[in-house]
């Protein structure tokens, strides 16, 4: 075996195993704003594992009405993120011209930008030109990218949000939105113990802005 495919095995493990774990803590009261939508335990393909039979069927959710959309939907406007590979934890935006999204070949306009800024903090979302030179297709595990909305640690083998890490979005439609991916995990649990805990159960939080400017404030 090449030396790459078993680094690349090897790391695979240690995601399969970082899913599986965490603890019964409460999910943090400060996620209500009084603006935006808190999305908890929305399930993914639960059951599942890596190296298993199957991939992980893929989800579609809309911003809009904060739903997972069917699958026959897929080259249409009606879904704004996609869910996808392992414990669908790559979240992919719906770009018809974009070869890497889901939605290639349709009517979707989404974008995403990184902005390493707390959710509260993001304010305004960038210009036109920043999503063009900066966006990115999807995000998933933080490899040291500066990308990605989780990462694992090495000596504990668990998978650990990202802290002050924030997407704005273009939704399908056009819109402005910011999203924080919070957890995976059920109950999105504070800290990581128990290895067979239910995953993945997805709890995140957005706003999308209505009157179609790049206000993103959700804090008075």
């Amino acid at each position: 075996m090449k030396k790459s495919k078993l680094i690349q095995g090897m790391v695979m493990l240690v995601v399969a195993i970082s899913f599986g774990a965490c603890t019964k803590d409460e999910i943090k009261p400060q996620l209500e704003d009084g603006k935006s939508t808190i999305v908890k335990d929305l399930p993914g393909d639960v059951g599942n594992t890596v190296g298993g039979a199957k991939p992980f069927e893929i989800f579609y959710f809309s911003l809009k009405t904060s739903n997972k959309v069917d699958k026959s939907k897929l080259l249409t406007a009606d879904w704004d993120i996609a869910f996808a590979k392992e414990y669908n934890s790559y979240v992919s935006v719906n770009n018809g011209t974009n070869d890497q999204s889901y939605g290639f070949g349709g009517p979707g306009k989404a974008a995403m930008v990184v902005v390493n800024q707390a959710y509260d903090a993001v304010k305004t979302a960038p210009s036109d030109d920043e999503f063009e030179k900066n966006g990115v297709s999807a995000v998933g595990w933080d490899p040291g990218n500066g990308n990605g909305w989780y990462f694992y640690e090495l000596n504990t083998h668990i998978a650990v949000p990202v802290k002050n890490r924030t997407y704005v979005l273009k939704t399908a439609d056009g819109q402005y939105a910011k999203l924080q991916l919070i957890s995976m995990y059920k109950g999105a649990p504070a800290t990581v113990s128990d290895l067979n805990w239910p995953a993945p159960y997805f709890t995140f939080r957005y706003y999308v802005q209505q009157d179609g400017s790049r206000n993103l404030s959700t804090k008075d």
